[in-house]
């Protein structure tokens, strides 16, 4: 069983920056895909980024594209997104992501 515990949420000004962690606990695999999605109300769910952790290939909405960063610390088994260039179309539940079949609950990022 997996669990994904987001944290790093908050409120931040536009062009501002935010990190967003992610703590797995269980059955993670190396060669398995991590990954953010977003939620904003009244929208669909956006998958923002998303990392193969064993080959360090990363893929970007283009959304956020060169504004944000996806990256794995494997040794603390952390996941993280770097945002920068907030703007408010990036207001959302960020949740964290293993494979599709686990999601965490969320941390809610909010641009004003």
């Amino acid at each position: 069983h997996v669990q994904l515990v987001e944290s790093g949420g908050g409120s931040v000004q536009a062009g501002g920056s935010r990190r967003l962690s992610c703590t797995p606990s269980g059955s993670i695999y190396n060669d398995n895909c991590m990954g953010w999605i977003r939620q904003a109300p009244g929208m669909e769910r956006e998958a923002v980024a998303a990392i193969y952790t064993g080959l360090g290939r990363a893929h970007y909405a283009d959304s956020v594209l060169g504004r944000f960063t996806i990256s794995r610390d494997d040794t603390n088994n952390m996941l993280y997104l770097h945002m920068n260039s907030l703007n408010s179309e990036d207001t959302a539940l960020y949740y964290c992501a293993y494979t599709t079949a686990y999601w965490g609950q969320g941390t809610q990022v909010t641009v004003s």
